[in-house]
């Protein structure tokens, strides 16, 4: 997620080939394509009330954006301090919960003003942030995902994420989209479709080529950032210093299967 190591390279793909046997992957279609900060390091993002929010990682570089959709322009701006590695990103009422990845703490801000509220503490490291309504949900880096109580901030419950029964880690960004939690797995162009009753991997999406390699400066620029628009039914996807941001529709796996029928 942060440091590339060959070990955990290989756990993602393990995890993604396993899955990718057991379900025919959906694709996707772009909408439109739209600029984005190439300096930004994305780790969470965020669309809600026409706003699109995001969190940037590194230490020393990490902060709390609001960034302009057709432009790529940073509207408004929060860094933190340089102790202080940015993580998974969530709205919740008017207020932005902001994680980080080893501090084992969060931040709460006011969505409109950017003003710190308060924080909390969370046991283990940070990974992705999103919620469903009645609870915060966190990633971790494992196959583990966790529901918070958005107003205590006491855990809840827990599920164990599996794909035919074999655990999936290096689970990242996430992000809740028509009752299902959608998950990137890290250094992987897969998202998976997660029930979040169950923990069961519910399907695949596949971003392969979405941004083509030739583009992507840096070993660490992988696909990482899933936002949803809610009101207009659009998804987002960007990834780690990446110069796009794209509007996607998902393109199921028969629909590409099944031959063309034209009217007459």
């Amino acid at each position: 997620m942060r440091i590339s190591s060959s070990c955990r390279n290989l756990l993602a793909f393990i995890s993604v080939a396993a899955a990718t046997h057991a379900f025919a992957a959906d694709g996707y279609r772009i909408i439109q394509t739209y600029p984005h900060d190439p300096g930004a390091y994305t780790q969470g993002l965020v669309y809600v009330d026409g706003h699109l929010y995001e969190s940037t990682g590194l230490n020393g570089r990490s902060s709390l954006r609001m960034d302009d959709l057709e432009t790529g322009r940073v509207l408004q701006s929060a860094p933190l301090s340089d102790k202080y590695f940015g993580e998974g990103l969530a709205a919740w009422g008017s207020t932005l919960v902001q994680l980080t990845w080893q501090a084992k703490i969060a931040f709460v801000y006011d969505r409109f003003s950017f003003r710190l509220l308060r924080t909390f503490h969370y046991d283990g490291e940070g990974w992705g942030l999103t919620q469903n309504g009645r609870n915060l949900i966190l990633s971790d880096g494992t196959a583990t995902l966790r529901f918070f109580d958005p107003q205590t901030f006491r855990e809840v419950r827990r599920i164990v994420v599996k794909d035919q029964g074999a655990p999936v880690t290096q689970l990242n960004e996430l992000e809740y989209v028509r009752g299902e939690i959608y998950a990137n797995v890290w250094h992987t162009d897969h998202i998976a479709r997660i029930s979040p009753a169950t923990g069961s991997v519910l399907g695949w999406i596949d971003l392969t080529g979405l941004l083509p390699q030739d583009e992507r400066s840096d070993p660490e620029a992988v696909l990482n950032g899933i936002a949803y628009d809610a009101a207009h039914d659009r998804l987002f996807v960007t990834g780690k210093l990446w110069p796009k941001l794209f509007e996607i529709k998902v393109v199921p796996e028969q629909a590409k299967l099944a031959p063309a029928h034209h009217a007459k």
